[in-house]
Protein backbone atom coordinates (compact mmCIF):
# COMPACT_ATOMS: atom_id res chain seq x y z
CA UNK A 1 0.00 0.00 0.00
CA UNK A 2 1.20 3.80 -0.38
CA UNK A 3 -0.69 6.32 2.32
CA UNK A 4 -0.31 9.70 1.58
CA UNK A 5 -2.11 12.60 3.79
CA UNK A 6 -3.82 10.44 5.53
CA UNK A 7 -4.01 11.47 9.33
CA UNK A 8 -0.01 11.99 10.65
CA UNK A 9 1.06 10.07 7.48
CA UNK A 10 2.21 12.15 5.12
CA UNK A 11 3.50 9.63 2.80
CA UNK A 12 4.64 6.09 3.83
CA UNK A 13 4.65 2.91 1.53
CA UNK A 14 3.63 -0.13 3.32
CA UNK A 15 4.54 -3.66 1.96
CA UNK A 16 3.25 -6.65 3.83
CA UNK A 17 5.03 -10.08 3.96
CA UNK A 18 3.50 -13.14 2.60
CA UNK A 19 3.10 -14.90 6.18
CA UNK A 20 3.17 -12.43 9.39
CA UNK A 21 3.99 -8.97 9.11
CA UNK A 22 3.73 -7.28 12.64
CA UNK A 23 3.42 -3.33 12.70
CA UNK A 24 4.54 -1.24 15.70
CA UNK A 25 5.47 1.94 16.81
CA UNK A 26 4.93 4.37 19.10
CA UNK A 27 1.16 5.82 20.69
CA UNK A 28 0.13 8.44 18.47
CA UNK A 29 2.50 7.47 16.04
CA UNK A 30 -0.22 6.38 12.99
CA UNK A 31 -0.19 2.03 13.44
CA UNK A 32 -3.68 2.80 13.54
CA UNK A 33 -3.81 4.83 10.08
CA UNK A 34 -2.38 1.63 8.52
CA UNK A 35 -5.47 -0.36 9.18
CA UNK A 36 -7.35 2.71 8.43
CA UNK A 37 -5.97 2.51 5.08
CA UNK A 38 -6.76 -1.49 4.26
CA UNK A 39 -10.18 -0.36 5.95
CA UNK A 40 -10.59 2.84 3.10
CA UNK A 41 -9.18 0.11 0.05
CA UNK A 42 -11.62 -2.41 0.94
CA UNK A 43 -15.02 0.27 1.14
CA UNK A 44 -14.37 1.53 4.90
CA UNK A 45 -16.53 4.73 5.34
CA UNK A 46 -14.42 8.23 3.94
CA UNK A 47 -14.69 10.76 6.62
CA UNK A 48 -13.34 14.17 5.90
CA UNK A 49 -11.44 13.97 9.44
CA UNK A 50 -8.91 11.63 8.24
CA UNK A 51 -7.57 14.21 5.66
CA UNK A 52 -4.13 15.51 6.54
CA UNK A 53 -4.46 19.28 8.06
CA UNK A 54 -3.34 21.29 5.34
CA UNK A 55 -3.67 18.62 2.20
CA UNK A 56 -5.90 18.87 -0.21
CA UNK A 57 -7.40 15.10 -0.27
CA UNK A 58 -5.98 11.41 1.23
CA UNK A 59 -4.65 8.75 -1.05
CA UNK A 60 -4.54 5.33 -0.30
CA UNK A 61 -3.37 2.90 -3.18
CA UNK A 62 -2.63 -0.85 -2.94
CA UNK A 63 -1.59 -3.81 -4.63
CA UNK A 64 -3.64 -6.95 -4.09
CA UNK A 65 -2.90 -10.63 -5.20
CA UNK A 66 -5.74 -12.46 -5.98
CA UNK A 67 -6.16 -15.88 -8.11
CA UNK A 68 -7.58 -15.95 -11.58
CA UNK A 69 -10.63 -17.92 -10.31
CA UNK A 70 -11.27 -16.41 -7.05
CA UNK A 71 -15.23 -15.01 -6.81
CA UNK A 72 -13.26 -11.21 -5.99
CA UNK A 73 -11.34 -11.74 -9.46
CA UNK A 74 -14.65 -12.40 -11.19
CA UNK A 75 -16.29 -9.58 -9.74
CA UNK A 76 -14.03 -7.55 -10.55
CA UNK A 77 -13.76 -8.27 -13.73
CA UNK A 78 -17.85 -8.15 -14.21
CA UNK A 79 -17.20 -4.49 -12.76
CA UNK A 80 -14.69 -3.53 -16.03
CA UNK A 81 -11.82 -3.80 -13.92
CA UNK A 82 -8.35 -5.88 -15.47
CA UNK A 83 -5.94 -7.93 -13.30
CA UNK A 84 -1.77 -6.91 -13.77
CA UNK A 85 -0.07 -9.96 -13.32
CA UNK A 86 -2.70 -11.60 -11.13
CA UNK A 87 -2.85 -8.75 -8.94
CA UNK A 88 -5.97 -6.20 -8.13
CA UNK A 89 -4.66 -2.64 -8.11
CA UNK A 90 -7.23 -0.17 -5.69
CA UNK A 91 -7.22 2.96 -5.20
CA UNK A 92 -9.40 5.23 -2.65
CA UNK A 93 -9.18 9.02 -2.70
CA UNK A 94 -10.94 11.57 -0.15
CA UNK A 95 -11.27 15.12 -0.13
CA UNK A 96 -10.77 17.20 2.54
CA UNK A 97 -15.06 18.46 1.71
CA UNK A 98 -15.68 14.56 2.72
CA UNK A 99 -15.81 13.31 -1.06
CA UNK A 100 -14.86 9.89 -2.24
CA UNK A 101 -13.66 8.19 -5.22
CA UNK A 102 -12.60 5.00 -5.76
CA UNK A 103 -10.95 2.88 -8.53
CA UNK A 104 -10.61 -0.38 -9.51
CA UNK A 105 -8.56 -2.10 -11.90
CA UNK A 106 -8.01 1.18 -13.84
CA UNK A 107 -12.00 1.98 -13.67
CA UNK A 108 -13.86 4.34 -11.67
CA UNK A 109 -16.15 2.09 -9.65
CA UNK A 110 -18.45 2.55 -6.52
CA UNK A 111 -17.41 2.37 -3.55
CA UNK A 112 -19.93 0.10 -2.52
CA UNK A 113 -17.82 -2.49 -4.91
CA UNK A 114 -14.92 -2.49 -2.34
CA UNK A 115 -16.95 -3.67 -0.16
CA UNK A 116 -18.17 -6.60 -2.01
CA UNK A 117 -14.74 -7.75 -2.46
CA UNK A 118 -13.81 -7.28 0.90
CA UNK A 119 -15.37 -10.69 2.11
CA UNK A 120 -13.37 -12.35 0.04
CA UNK A 121 -10.07 -10.88 0.32
CA UNK A 122 -9.44 -9.57 4.22
CA UNK A 123 -11.09 -10.46 7.76
CA UNK A 124 -10.34 -7.44 10.09
CA UNK A 125 -10.73 -8.65 14.08
CA UNK A 126 -10.54 -5.19 16.11
CA UNK A 127 -11.02 -4.54 19.58
CA UNK A 128 -13.93 -3.22 18.52
CA UNK A 129 -15.14 -6.54 17.25
CA UNK A 130 -13.80 -8.61 20.25
CA UNK A 131 -16.39 -5.97 22.21
CA UNK A 132 -19.20 -6.58 20.17
CA UNK A 133 -18.80 -10.16 20.66
CA UNK A 134 -19.47 -9.93 24.15
CA UNK A 135 -23.51 -9.03 23.16
CA UNK A 136 -25.26 -12.04 22.73
CA UNK A 137 -27.00 -10.93 19.50
CA UNK A 138 -23.59 -10.96 17.92
CA UNK A 139 -22.84 -14.19 19.85
CA UNK A 140 -25.93 -16.16 18.20
CA UNK A 141 -24.33 -14.24 14.40
CA UNK A 142 -20.75 -15.86 15.11
CA UNK A 143 -22.59 -19.21 16.40
CA UNK A 144 -24.59 -19.00 13.43
CA UNK A 145 -21.67 -17.57 10.61
CA UNK A 146 -19.44 -20.86 12.01
CA UNK A 147 -22.08 -23.09 11.45
CA UNK A 148 -22.59 -22.49 7.46
CA UNK A 149 -24.70 -23.50 5.46
CA UNK A 150 -26.40 -25.96 8.50
CA UNK A 151 -27.65 -23.00 10.07
CA UNK A 152 -27.87 -20.15 7.01
CA UNK A 153 -29.91 -22.59 5.17
CA UNK A 154 -32.89 -23.12 7.57
CA UNK A 155 -32.14 -19.53 8.75
CA UNK A 156 -32.84 -18.00 5.07
CA UNK A 157 -36.23 -19.56 5.12
CA UNK A 158 -36.58 -19.21 8.41
CA UNK A 159 -36.74 -14.97 7.82
CA UNK A 160 -38.78 -15.07 5.00
CA UNK A 161 -41.32 -17.36 6.02
CA UNK A 162 -41.03 -14.87 9.50
CA UNK A 163 -41.12 -11.67 7.52
CA UNK A 164 -44.95 -13.04 5.76
CA UNK A 165 -46.24 -13.60 9.13
CA UNK A 166 -45.61 -9.64 10.09
CA UNK A 167 -47.62 -8.83 7.24
CA UNK A 168 -50.34 -11.08 7.01
CA UNK A 169 -50.41 -10.39 11.27
CA UNK A 170 -50.61 -6.88 10.28
CA UNK A 171 -53.27 -7.23 7.62
CA UNK A 172 -55.27 -9.26 9.57
CA UNK A 173 -55.17 -6.66 12.70
CA UNK A 174 -56.43 -3.83 10.37
CA UNK A 175 -59.17 -5.85 9.35
CA UNK A 176 -60.83 -7.28 12.71
CA UNK A 177 -59.90 -3.57 14.96
CA UNK A 178 -61.28 -1.78 11.93
CA UNK A 179 -64.31 -3.62 10.88
CA UNK A 180 -66.75 -0.89 12.38
CA UNK A 181 -65.03 1.84 10.72
CA UNK A 182 -64.73 -0.08 7.42
CA UNK A 183 -68.20 -1.22 7.78
CA UNK A 184 -69.59 2.37 8.41
CA UNK A 185 -67.66 3.27 5.07
CA UNK A 186 -69.21 0.29 3.12
CA UNK A 187 -72.60 2.42 4.61
CA UNK A 188 -71.66 5.40 3.21
CA UNK A 189 -70.38 4.01 -0.13
CA UNK A 190 -73.92 1.77 -0.88
CA UNK A 191 -76.21 4.67 0.33
CA UNK A 192 -74.18 7.21 -2.08
CA UNK A 193 -74.23 4.80 -4.89
CA UNK A 194 -77.72 4.14 -4.61
CA UNK A 195 -78.15 7.95 -4.79
CA UNK A 196 -76.21 8.06 -7.70
CA UNK A 197 -78.10 4.73 -9.53
CA UNK A 198 -81.58 6.64 -9.07
CA UNK A 199 -80.90 10.14 -10.18
CA UNK A 200 -79.36 7.75 -13.75
CA UNK A 201 -77.43 11.23 -14.98
CA UNK A 202 -75.65 11.11 -18.21
CA UNK A 203 -72.46 12.67 -18.79
CA UNK A 204 -72.38 16.34 -19.18
CA UNK A 205 -76.07 16.41 -18.89
CA UNK A 206 -75.80 19.54 -16.59
CA UNK A 207 -74.06 21.32 -18.56
CA UNK A 208 -76.33 20.25 -21.33
CA UNK A 209 -79.45 21.44 -18.92
CA UNK A 210 -78.29 24.82 -18.29
CA UNK A 211 -77.57 26.12 -21.43
CA UNK A 212 -80.95 24.97 -22.72
CA UNK A 213 -82.35 26.62 -19.12
CA UNK A 214 -80.25 29.82 -20.26
CA UNK A 215 -82.23 29.31 -23.26
CA UNK A 216 -85.81 29.02 -22.26
CA UNK A 217 -85.54 31.87 -19.65
CA UNK A 218 -84.69 34.21 -22.35
CA UNK A 219 -87.28 32.84 -25.05
CA UNK A 220 -89.05 36.21 -25.71
CA UNK A 221 -86.08 38.36 -25.73
CA UNK A 222 -84.31 35.53 -28.03
CA UNK A 223 -87.34 35.60 -30.44
CA UNK A 224 -87.34 39.09 -30.57
CA UNK A 225 -84.16 39.55 -31.55
CA UNK A 226 -84.36 37.03 -33.77
CA UNK A 227 -87.27 38.70 -35.54
CA UNK A 228 -85.73 42.18 -35.63
CA UNK A 229 -82.18 41.01 -37.15
CA UNK A 230 -84.44 39.12 -39.71
CA UNK A 231 -86.50 42.01 -40.98
CA UNK A 232 -82.89 44.28 -40.90
CA UNK A 233 -81.24 41.66 -44.00
CA UNK A 234 -84.69 41.12 -46.01
CA UNK A 235 -87.07 43.77 -44.94
CA UNK A 236 -90.44 43.70 -43.05
CA UNK A 237 -93.89 42.24 -45.08
CA UNK A 238 -96.02 45.23 -43.49
CA UNK A 239 -93.34 48.23 -44.69
CA UNK A 240 -92.97 47.68 -48.13
CA UNK A 241 -91.04 50.89 -48.74
CA UNK A 242 -88.41 49.83 -45.66
CA UNK A 243 -84.90 49.63 -46.32
CA UNK A 244 -83.26 46.12 -45.57
CA UNK A 245 -79.57 44.77 -46.25
CA UNK A 246 -80.20 42.62 -48.94
CA UNK A 247 -82.23 45.33 -50.71
CA UNK A 248 -79.20 47.42 -50.64
CA UNK A 249 -76.73 44.66 -51.66
CA UNK A 250 -78.55 43.76 -54.59
CA UNK A 251 -78.68 47.43 -55.34
CA UNK A 252 -74.93 47.90 -54.46
CA UNK A 253 -74.42 44.69 -57.37
CA UNK A 254 -76.88 45.86 -59.89
CA UNK A 255 -74.63 49.36 -60.36
CA UNK A 256 -71.54 47.38 -60.74
CA UNK A 257 -72.99 44.41 -62.92
CA UNK A 258 -73.48 47.63 -65.45
CA UNK A 259 -70.25 48.65 -65.94
CA UNK A 260 -68.19 45.32 -64.92
CA UNK A 261 -67.43 44.77 -68.81
CA UNK A 262 -65.41 47.83 -68.46
CA UNK A 263 -63.04 46.86 -65.83
CA UNK A 264 -62.16 43.16 -64.57
CA UNK A 265 -61.57 44.55 -61.24
CA UNK A 266 -65.16 45.64 -60.93
CA UNK A 267 -66.78 42.56 -62.34
CA UNK A 268 -64.72 40.69 -59.45
CA UNK A 269 -66.24 42.97 -56.19
CA UNK A 270 -69.67 42.20 -57.69
CA UNK A 271 -69.20 38.75 -57.86
CA UNK A 272 -68.22 39.19 -54.56
CA UNK A 273 -71.37 41.06 -53.75
CA UNK A 274 -73.28 38.57 -55.20
CA UNK A 275 -71.89 36.23 -52.72
CA UNK A 276 -72.40 38.12 -49.63
CA UNK A 277 -75.95 38.63 -50.78
CA UNK A 278 -76.49 34.42 -50.93
CA UNK A 279 -74.84 34.31 -46.96
CA UNK A 280 -77.36 37.22 -46.08
CA UNK A 281 -80.15 35.10 -47.84
CA UNK A 282 -78.94 31.84 -45.62
CA UNK A 283 -78.45 33.89 -42.11
CA UNK A 284 -81.81 35.55 -42.41
CA UNK A 285 -82.93 32.38 -43.21
CA UNK A 286 -81.53 30.40 -40.25
CA UNK A 287 -82.59 33.15 -38.47
CA UNK A 288 -86.64 32.57 -39.20
CA UNK A 289 -86.05 29.01 -38.23
CA UNK A 290 -84.56 29.60 -35.19
CA UNK A 291 -87.81 32.03 -34.25
CA UNK A 292 -90.20 29.29 -35.24
CA UNK A 293 -88.50 26.43 -33.21
CA UNK A 294 -87.94 28.42 -30.13
CA UNK A 295 -90.33 26.93 -27.51
CA UNK A 296 -91.14 29.64 -24.56
CA UNK A 297 -93.39 26.31 -22.65
CA UNK A 298 -93.07 27.06 -19.06
CA UNK A 299 -94.23 23.51 -18.13
CA UNK A 300 -90.24 22.51 -19.92
CA UNK A 301 -88.66 25.22 -18.37
CA UNK A 302 -90.10 23.80 -15.11
CA UNK A 303 -88.76 19.75 -15.79
CA UNK A 304 -85.25 20.94 -16.61
CA UNK A 305 -85.43 23.05 -13.30
CA UNK A 306 -86.46 19.97 -11.61
CA UNK A 307 -83.82 18.09 -13.19
CA UNK A 308 -80.87 20.62 -12.39
CA UNK A 309 -81.96 20.36 -8.70
CA UNK A 310 -81.58 16.53 -8.75
CA UNK A 311 -78.05 16.78 -10.24
CA UNK A 312 -77.18 19.95 -8.22
CA UNK A 313 -77.60 17.02 -5.03
CA UNK A 314 -75.39 14.75 -6.35
CA UNK A 315 -73.17 17.59 -7.43
CA UNK A 316 -72.81 18.75 -3.93
CA UNK A 317 -71.73 15.83 -2.39
CA UNK A 318 -69.76 13.33 -5.10
CA UNK A 319 -67.92 15.84 -7.52
CA UNK A 320 -67.89 19.28 -8.82
CA UNK A 321 -69.95 18.04 -12.18
CA UNK A 322 -71.67 15.33 -13.23
CA UNK A 323 -68.66 13.53 -14.52
CA UNK A 324 -66.89 13.85 -11.66
CA UNK A 325 -69.95 11.91 -10.06
CA UNK A 326 -69.90 9.24 -12.48
CA UNK A 327 -66.07 8.73 -11.74
CA UNK A 328 -66.73 8.78 -8.01
CA UNK A 329 -69.47 6.23 -8.42
CA UNK A 330 -66.69 3.93 -10.67
CA UNK A 331 -64.62 4.61 -7.77
CA UNK A 332 -66.69 3.88 -5.23
CA UNK A 333 -67.96 0.69 -6.73
CA UNK A 334 -64.49 -0.69 -6.65
CA UNK A 335 -64.03 0.12 -3.06
CA UNK A 336 -67.11 -1.38 -1.69
CA UNK A 337 -66.44 -4.37 -3.51
CA UNK A 338 -63.35 -4.41 -1.94
CA UNK A 339 -65.01 -3.60 1.74
CA UNK A 340 -67.73 -6.41 1.09
CA UNK A 341 -64.81 -8.81 0.37
CA UNK A 342 -63.51 -8.22 4.00
CA UNK A 343 -65.47 -11.22 5.94
CA UNK A 344 -63.86 -13.69 2.72
CA UNK A 345 -60.25 -12.01 3.18
CA UNK A 346 -60.28 -12.23 6.87
CA UNK A 347 -60.87 -15.94 6.59
CA UNK A 348 -58.24 -16.36 4.27
CA UNK A 349 -55.54 -14.19 5.92
CA UNK A 350 -56.35 -15.99 9.29
CA UNK A 351 -55.66 -19.65 7.62
CA UNK A 352 -52.90 -18.42 6.03
CA UNK A 353 -51.69 -17.34 9.46
CA UNK A 354 -52.58 -20.81 10.81
CA UNK A 355 -50.00 -22.09 8.18
CA UNK A 356 -47.30 -19.82 8.69
CA UNK A 357 -46.81 -20.25 12.24
CA UNK A 358 -46.70 -24.13 11.33
CA UNK A 359 -44.34 -23.88 8.98
CA UNK A 360 -42.03 -21.15 11.51
CA UNK A 361 -42.26 -23.90 14.20
CA UNK A 362 -40.58 -27.03 11.94
CA UNK A 363 -38.22 -24.37 10.81
CA UNK A 364 -37.09 -22.63 14.58
CA UNK A 365 -36.88 -26.71 15.49
CA UNK A 366 -34.57 -27.64 12.50
CA UNK A 367 -32.80 -24.05 13.40
CA UNK A 368 -32.33 -24.69 17.00
CA UNK A 369 -31.21 -28.31 16.69
CA UNK A 370 -28.72 -26.97 14.13
CA UNK A 371 -26.91 -24.68 16.34
CA UNK A 372 -26.75 -27.13 19.20
CA UNK A 373 -24.98 -29.24 17.16
CA UNK A 374 -22.75 -26.25 16.00
CA UNK A 375 -22.36 -24.87 19.41
CA UNK A 376 -20.76 -28.29 20.67
CA UNK A 377 -17.90 -28.12 17.74
CA UNK A 378 -17.76 -24.36 18.09
CA UNK A 379 -16.72 -24.74 22.18
CA UNK A 380 -14.79 -27.67 21.62
CA UNK A 381 -12.60 -25.68 18.98
CA UNK A 382 -11.83 -22.83 20.98
CA UNK A 383 -11.67 -24.68 24.10
CA UNK A 384 -8.42 -26.25 21.86
CA UNK A 385 -7.59 -22.88 20.75
CA UNK A 386 -7.34 -21.63 24.21
CA UNK A 387 -5.10 -24.35 25.28
CA UNK A 388 -2.59 -23.16 22.51
CA UNK A 389 -2.94 -19.59 24.17
CA UNK A 390 -1.60 -20.26 27.32
CA UNK A 391 -4.61 -21.79 28.67
CA UNK A 392 -5.04 -25.45 29.27
CA UNK A 393 -7.64 -25.70 31.77
CA UNK A 394 -9.64 -23.41 30.65
CA UNK A 395 -13.72 -24.55 29.13
CA UNK A 396 -15.73 -22.93 26.83
CA UNK A 397 -19.48 -23.75 26.04
CA UNK A 398 -22.06 -22.14 24.60
CA UNK A 399 -25.22 -22.08 26.26
CA UNK A 400 -28.62 -21.59 23.90
CA UNK A 401 -31.71 -20.75 25.93
CA UNK A 402 -35.12 -20.08 25.65
CA UNK A 403 -38.05 -17.45 27.10
CA UNK A 404 -41.54 -18.88 27.59
CA UNK A 405 -44.06 -16.53 26.16
CA UNK A 406 -47.60 -17.81 25.87
CA UNK A 407 -48.09 -16.10 22.69
CA UNK A 408 -45.00 -18.09 20.99
CA UNK A 409 -44.13 -20.96 18.93
CA UNK A 410 -44.63 -24.42 20.36
CA UNK A 411 -41.05 -25.77 20.09
CA UNK A 412 -39.71 -29.12 21.96
CA UNK A 413 -42.99 -28.98 24.18
CA UNK A 414 -42.45 -25.45 25.12
CA UNK A 415 -44.42 -22.39 23.93
CA UNK A 416 -41.19 -19.79 23.63
CA UNK A 417 -40.80 -16.65 22.12
CA UNK A 418 -39.40 -15.81 18.91
CA UNK A 419 -38.14 -13.47 16.40
CA UNK A 420 -36.40 -12.81 13.01
CA UNK A 421 -33.64 -15.51 14.15
CA UNK A 422 -35.61 -17.82 15.35
CA UNK A 423 -36.58 -18.72 19.29
CA UNK A 424 -32.55 -19.16 20.49
CA UNK A 425 -30.31 -16.86 22.36
CA UNK A 426 -26.59 -17.58 22.81
CA UNK A 427 -24.33 -16.68 25.02
CA UNK A 428 -20.27 -17.58 25.35
CA UNK A 429 -19.39 -19.28 28.78
CA UNK A 430 -16.45 -19.61 29.72
CA UNK A 431 -15.00 -21.93 32.68
CA UNK A 432 -11.01 -20.60 33.64
CA UNK A 433 -10.18 -23.33 35.42
CA UNK A 434 -11.56 -26.90 36.63
CA UNK A 435 -14.11 -26.51 39.02
CA UNK A 436 -14.92 -22.82 38.53
CA UNK A 437 -18.64 -22.53 37.62
CA UNK A 438 -18.85 -21.42 33.35
CA UNK A 439 -20.22 -17.99 33.26
CA UNK A 440 -20.53 -15.50 30.59
CA UNK A 441 -17.39 -14.74 28.89
CA UNK A 442 -17.95 -10.63 29.59
CA UNK A 443 -18.10 -11.69 33.61
CA UNK A 444 -16.37 -14.54 34.01
CA UNK A 445 -12.82 -13.61 32.16
CA UNK A 446 -10.26 -11.25 33.53
CA UNK A 447 -9.18 -8.74 30.70
CA UNK A 448 -6.21 -10.60 29.34
CA UNK A 449 -8.01 -14.17 28.98
CA UNK A 450 -10.95 -12.08 27.39
CA UNK A 451 -8.46 -11.18 24.98
CA UNK A 452 -7.08 -14.60 24.44
CA UNK A 453 -10.48 -16.21 24.63
CA UNK A 454 -11.79 -13.69 21.75
CA UNK A 455 -8.81 -14.45 19.65
CA UNK A 456 -9.06 -17.89 19.94
CA UNK A 457 -12.98 -17.34 18.35
CA UNK A 458 -11.33 -15.28 15.67
CA UNK A 459 -8.96 -18.34 14.42
CA UNK A 460 -11.87 -20.43 14.61
CA UNK A 461 -13.52 -18.64 12.07
CA UNK A 462 -10.28 -18.13 10.33
CA UNK A 463 -10.44 -22.35 10.10
CA UNK A 464 -14.06 -22.45 9.29
CA UNK A 465 -14.29 -19.23 6.51
CA UNK A 466 -10.92 -18.92 5.48
CA UNK A 467 -9.61 -15.29 3.41
CA UNK A 468 -6.60 -15.31 1.91
CA UNK A 469 -5.68 -12.25 4.82
CA UNK A 470 -6.64 -11.69 8.51
CA UNK A 471 -5.75 -8.41 9.91
CA UNK A 472 -5.51 -8.00 13.99
CA UNK A 473 -6.08 -4.85 15.20
CA UNK A 474 -4.55 -4.79 18.98
CA UNK A 475 -6.64 -8.24 19.51
CA UNK A 476 -3.19 -8.50 22.09
CA UNK A 477 -4.40 -6.10 24.69
CA UNK A 478 -4.18 -6.92 28.40
CA UNK A 479 -1.66 -10.13 27.83
CA UNK A 480 1.41 -10.32 28.92
CA UNK A 481 4.24 -12.61 29.82
CA UNK A 482 4.00 -16.39 28.93
CA UNK A 483 0.60 -15.84 27.77
CA UNK A 484 1.65 -13.18 24.81
CA UNK A 485 4.01 -15.61 23.93
CA UNK A 486 1.77 -17.92 23.06
CA UNK A 487 -0.20 -15.73 21.05
CA UNK A 488 2.47 -14.65 18.99
CA UNK A 489 3.33 -18.50 18.17
CA UNK A 490 -0.46 -19.01 17.20
CA UNK A 491 -0.81 -16.21 15.33
CA UNK A 492 2.25 -17.33 13.45
CA UNK A 493 0.84 -20.59 13.17
CA UNK A 494 -2.44 -19.27 11.10
CA UNK A 495 0.23 -17.51 8.94
CA UNK A 496 1.54 -20.74 7.37
CA UNK A 497 -1.75 -20.90 5.87
CA UNK A 498 -2.76 -17.15 5.14
CA UNK A 499 -1.26 -13.83 5.21
CA UNK A 500 -1.30 -12.47 8.90
CA UNK A 501 -1.10 -8.55 9.67
CA UNK A 502 -1.04 -7.36 13.10
CA UNK A 503 -0.44 -4.36 14.81
CA UNK A 504 0.81 -4.60 18.32
CA UNK A 505 2.24 -3.25 21.19
CA UNK A 506 3.86 -6.93 22.44
CA UNK A 507 7.28 -7.53 21.83
CA UNK A 508 6.31 -11.29 22.03
CA UNK A 509 4.03 -10.94 19.57
CA UNK A 510 6.03 -9.19 17.01
CA UNK A 511 9.11 -10.99 17.83
CA UNK A 512 7.25 -14.17 15.76
CA UNK A 513 6.46 -11.97 12.67
CA UNK A 514 8.44 -12.65 9.57
CA UNK A 515 7.88 -8.67 8.74
CA UNK A 516 8.57 -6.40 11.03
CA UNK A 517 7.24 -2.76 10.52
CA UNK A 518 7.12 0.06 12.28
CA UNK A 519 5.68 3.09 12.29
CA UNK A 520 8.22 6.52 12.44
CA UNK A 521 6.73 10.06 13.83
CA UNK A 522 8.98 12.89 13.21
CA UNK A 523 8.38 16.25 13.97
CA UNK A 524 9.40 20.06 12.53
CA UNK A 525 7.87 21.96 15.21
CA UNK A 526 5.05 22.35 13.00
CA UNK A 527 4.16 19.20 10.82
CA UNK A 528 4.03 16.10 12.32
CA UNK A 529 5.28 13.70 9.24
CA UNK A 530 4.99 9.55 9.79
CA UNK A 531 6.50 7.35 7.93
CA UNK A 532 6.41 2.97 7.60
CA UNK A 533 9.63 1.31 7.70
CA UNK A 534 11.08 -2.77 7.47
CA UNK A 535 13.40 -3.21 9.67
CA UNK A 536 16.52 -5.30 9.48
CA UNK A 537 17.87 -7.36 11.83
CA UNK A 538 19.17 -5.28 13.81
CA UNK A 539 17.20 -2.77 13.56
CA UNK A 540 14.00 -5.40 14.94
CA UNK A 541 16.79 -5.88 18.07
CA UNK A 542 16.40 -2.39 18.85
CA UNK A 543 12.63 -1.81 18.44
CA UNK A 544 11.80 -4.60 20.36
CA UNK A 545 14.27 -3.83 23.04
CA UNK A 546 11.91 -0.57 22.88
CA UNK A 547 8.83 -2.45 23.23
CA UNK A 548 10.43 -4.34 26.27
CA UNK A 549 12.15 -1.52 28.23
CA UNK A 550 11.28 1.68 26.33
CA UNK A 551 15.30 2.29 25.75
CA UNK A 552 16.58 1.16 22.32
CA UNK A 553 20.09 1.06 23.62
CA UNK A 554 19.85 -0.92 26.86
CA UNK A 555 21.84 -4.01 27.34
CA UNK A 556 19.26 -5.84 29.22
CA UNK A 557 16.77 -4.89 26.71
CA UNK A 558 18.78 -6.04 23.61
CA UNK A 559 19.53 -9.05 25.03
CA UNK A 560 16.26 -10.06 26.00
CA UNK A 561 14.84 -9.09 22.55
CA UNK A 562 17.53 -11.26 21.13
CA UNK A 563 16.32 -14.11 23.35
CA UNK A 564 12.69 -13.62 21.70
CA UNK A 565 13.96 -13.37 18.33
CA UNK A 566 15.56 -17.09 18.78
CA UNK A 567 12.57 -18.12 20.37
CA UNK A 568 10.64 -17.58 17.65
CA UNK A 569 12.94 -18.40 15.31
CA UNK A 570 12.72 -22.06 16.67
CA UNK A 571 9.35 -22.63 16.64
Amino acid sequence: MRIRSLGVIDDAVVELSPGFTAVTGETGAGKTMVVTSLGLLLGGRADAALVRTGARAAVVEGRITVGADSAAARRAEEAGAELDDGALLISRTISAEGRSRAHLGGRSVPVGLLGELADDLVAVHGQTDQQGLLRPARQRQALDRYAGEAVAGPLKRYTAVYRRLREVASALEELTTLARDRAQEADLLRFGLEEVAAAEPRPGEDAELAAEAERLGHAEALASAATTAHAALLGNPEDPEGVDANALVAGARRALDAVRGHDASLAALADRLGEVGYLLADVAGELAGYADDLDADPLRLAAIEERRSVLAHLTRKYGQSIDDVLAWAETGAQRLAELEGDDERIGELAAEHDALRAELTGLAQELGDARAAAAERFAAAVTAELAELAMPHARVSVAIRRHDDPEGLEVDGRTVAFGPAGVDEVELQLAPHPGAPPRPVAKGASGGELSRVMLAVEVVFAGSAPVPTYLFDEVDAGVGGKAAVEVGRRLARLARSAQVVVVTHLPQVAAFADRHLVVEKTSDGSVTRSGVKTLGDEERVRELSRMLAGLEDSELGRAHAEELLEAARSL
